[in-house]
C-alpha cells in the first residue's frame, strides 16, 4: 500500500533508529516483555511507518484503541482546536464538550443516563467498583479467571489473566469463576458442545460457598480480549445478570475493547437484550486519545451521591478528550461504521477460516465483528498449546509488515487478537490475510 503522507525517508534512518533503540534499552523500564525492534515515525490510517518509510499494517488499532485509524482528519481537527482553546480545567469546572458528551452517552443506552468522564480503562473500572461497593455496602468483587480490567488497585485485583504474582495481596473479597470457552469447554452437553449454564451455576455455587456476606459486584467483558478472545455465549450475560440480581450484586460490564461499534452493535452487550447496572468504556471511545467513561442509572447515582461518593482525578471531565469522544461517536454513527464492522468482520473471518483449512496449527477462529481471535495449537486433535509456534508466527508477521498481538495463557494456545480500525479497507484486510498466510507457511514449512 502506498504511503498516504508525502514523506521523504530520513537520511541514515536505519542508523538513527538503531541508535534510538540502544538508548531505549539503556533508559526505558520494560513494562510488559520486550519492545518491538521498530521506532515509529508517523502513522496514517491502518499503517504505522518508521523513519525509512517501512510500512507496518496495524491489525491491533494501536493498543486496541485507534477505532478510526491513525490520524483521522476530523480527530486531528478536533484535537487542534481543543488544544488551542480548551484543553484542561479544574475538576469541578464543567465545559460544553463534557456536558454534550454526557448527554450523548446518557441517551445511547436506555436506563444508563448518568455519566462520568475519565482517562483510562483501569480508571473507569476503579470508579465503577468503588461505586458498586458504596451503593451495595459490600466489598466482594467477582470476575472471570481469564479477565483483564486494568493494572491499578481494585481493577488489578479483578484481573486474572496476568500480573497477579509478586505484588502483594489483592483487594479483600476478590473472587473469580471460569469464563465459558466453547473451544475448550469444562462442562459439556452429550454432543460435546459447551454447557455454559451448568458451568455458570457451578461458578456461583462456589461464590456462595466463599462469600462472607459482602457481595458487591460482578465485572465482566462481553468478549474477554486479553483472555484469548473468549466470546460469552448468546444468553450468558442475561443469565449472569439474573444471578447478580438474586444476590444483590451490581453487574458491571467493561466494554473497553468491544464498545462503540467494534462488534456490530454500538455495545456488545446489546446483542443479549440485557442492560448492566454499570457500563465502563475507554479505548474505543477516545479512538486513541485518553478518554474513558462510566455509565449508570439515575437510582444508583442518586444513592451514591447521598452516601458521599468521591472519585476525584486530575483529568476527570477534561474538555479536550470529551470533544474527541463527541467527534468519534459522530463519525461512527454518520459513517455507519458499526455496520462496516459487521461487513469487514465477515470478510476477515472468511479469510481466516480459509487459512484454518490450510494450516493444521490454527485450532480455532472466533470473535465478533472486527474483534477476532485465532488460536494457535500444536495440532487440532489434542489442542495442545504451542506458545513457541505462536511467537514465531507473530515475529514473522512483523518482519513481513503486519502487527498482530498474541496472548499466552495457561491451558490455552497462543491467541492472536485481531482488531483493525473500523475504517480498514477490503484491500488492507486482504493484505493482512496474505501476510499472515505467508508467515504461517514460512514458520511451518
Amino acid at each position: 500500500m502506498a504511503n498516504e503522507i508525502p514523506f521523504e525517508p530520513l537520511p541514515d534512518a536505519a542508523t538513527r533508529d538503531a541508535a534510538l533503540l540502544e538508548v531505549a534499552d539503556r533508559h526505558l523500564i520494560r513494562y510488559g516483555g520486550q519492545f518491538l525492534p521498530f521506532v515509529a515515525h508517523h502513522a496514517k490510517g491502518s499503517f504505522v511507518y518508521d523513519a525509512a518509510g517501512r510500512a507496518v499494517l496495524d491489525f491491533t488499532s494501536g493498543q486496541m484503541s485507534a477505532l478510526l485509524g491513525h490520524g483521522h482528519p476530523e480527530i486531528v481537527a478536533t484535537v487542534t482546536e481543543g488544544i488551542a482553546n480548551l484543553d484542561h480545567l479544574f475538576s469541578g469546572m464543567l465545559s460544553q464538550p463534557v456536558i454534550e458528551l454526557g448527554e450523548v452517552l446518557g441517551t445511547l443506552v436506555p436506563g444508563l443516563s448518568k455519566v462520568m468522564l475519565l482517562s483510562t480503562g483501569a480508571e473507569s473500572n476503579e470508579a465503577a467498583l468503588r461505586l458498586a461497593r458504596l451503593v451495595t455496602g459490600g466489598w466482594e468483587v467477582v470476575g472471570f479467571a481469564q479477565s483483564w480490567h486494568g493494572m491499578t488497585g481494585n481493577a488489578a485485583s479483578a484481573t486474572y489473566s496476568a500480573g497477579r504474582r509478586g505484588y502483594g495481596p489483592p483487594a479483600v473479597g476478590s473472587m473469580a469463576i471460569p469464563a465459558p470457552n466453547a473451544y475448550r469447554p469444562r462442562f459439556r452437553h452429550p454432543d460435546g458442545s459447551l454447557d455454559w449454564r451448568t458451568e455458570l451455576d457451578d461458578g456461583f455455587d462456589l461464590i456462595d460457598r466463599q462469600t462472607a456476606g459482602g457481595l458487591a459486584a460482578f465485572i465482566a467483558e462481553p468478549i474477554l480480549s486479553s483472555g484469548g478472545i473468549i466470546d460469552l455465549p448468546d444468553g450468558y450475560l442475561a443469565a449472569l445478570a439474573d444471578r447478580c440480581r438474586e444476590r444483590g450484586m451490581l453487574l458491571v460490564v467493561d466494554e473497553a475493547q468491544t464498545g462503540v461499534g467494534r462488534t456490530g452493535p454500538m455495545f456488545a452487550f446489546q446483542r443479549d437484550d440485557v442492560t448492566p447496572d454499570v457500563l465502563t468504556l475507554s479505548k474505543t471511545l477516545g479512538a486513541g486519545m485518553p478518554l474513558a467513561a462510566v455509565l449508570t442509572t439515575d437510582e444508583i447515582e442518586q444513592r451514591a451521591h447521598e452516601l458521599g461518593y468521591l472519585f476525584y482525578t486530575t483529568h476527570v471531565s477534561d474538555p479536550l478528550p470529551a470533544a474527541v469522544g463527541l467527534k468519534v461517536l459522530d463519525v461512527v454513527v454518520r459513517d455507519r461504521l458499526a455496520d462496516r464492522a459487521v461487513q469487514a468482520g465477515a470478510r476477515l473471518r472468511a479469510g481466516l477460516e480459509q487459512l484454518q483449512e490450510q494450516h493444521e496449527c490454527i485450532g480455532d477462529v472466533r470473535g465478533r465483528g472486527l474483534l477476532l481471535g485465532v488460536e494457535i495449537v500444536a495440532d487440532r486433535e489434542s489442542k495442545k498449546p504451542a506458545p513457541d509456534l505462536g511467537h514465531a508466527i507473530s515475529r514473522r508477521c512483523f518482519e513481513l509488515g503486519l502487527s498482530m498481538n498474541i496472548v499466552q495463557l495457561p491451558s490455552m494456545g497462543g491467541v492472536f487478537r485481531i482488531a483493525p480500525p473500523l475504517t480498514v479497507t477490503d484491500a488492507e484486510l486482504d493484505l493482512g490475510l496474505d501476510i499472515l498466510g505467508r508467515a504461517l507457511a514460512d514458520v511451518t514449512a
